[in-house]
């Protein structure tokens, strides 16, 4: 009995937190359209987008093609206006492989040289 007399307010407070809980959670005061709950079905199969996607797919499958449209005048007229791509070489084998030729300096990279040299 001590510890209800010592906890009575925390025991009241945790029973209307419990009570709000509860009553929020079970749509009480609410219409059913606004409820956090909601029930699927249960037959994933016939959920309204299966349906769509299925009377999709059945409209695709009644189209037939044909090759009437590569005869039309208009067809022929039309001009093709894009550009040959030429294969050039990618690159190496083993990019990661050693350099086998050596570089001999050239004029131009012995002044480059020099140029950091202090005069004297």
């Amino acid at each position: 009995m001590k510890f209800f007399a010592r906890h009575k307010l925390i025991i009241v407070l945790a029973v209307v937190v419990a009570g709000v809980a509860w009553w929020g959670l079970s749509g009480s005061g609410s219409s059913p359209s606004s409820s956090l709950l909601t029930t699927q079905p249960l037959d994933p199969s016939v959920s309204p987008a299966d349906q769509n996607l299925v009377a999709t797919l059945l409209q695709l499958r009644a189209v037939r093609l044909e090759g009437t449209i590569f005869n039309e005048p208009t067809f022929k007229a039309l001009q093709d206006y894009s550009t040959q791509i030429v294969p050039e070489p990618v690159g190496r084998d083993n990019p990661f492989a050693p350099l086998n030729t050596r570089t001999t300096p050239t004029a131009i990279s012995t002044n480059a040289a020099s140029i950091f040299t202090p005069n004297r």
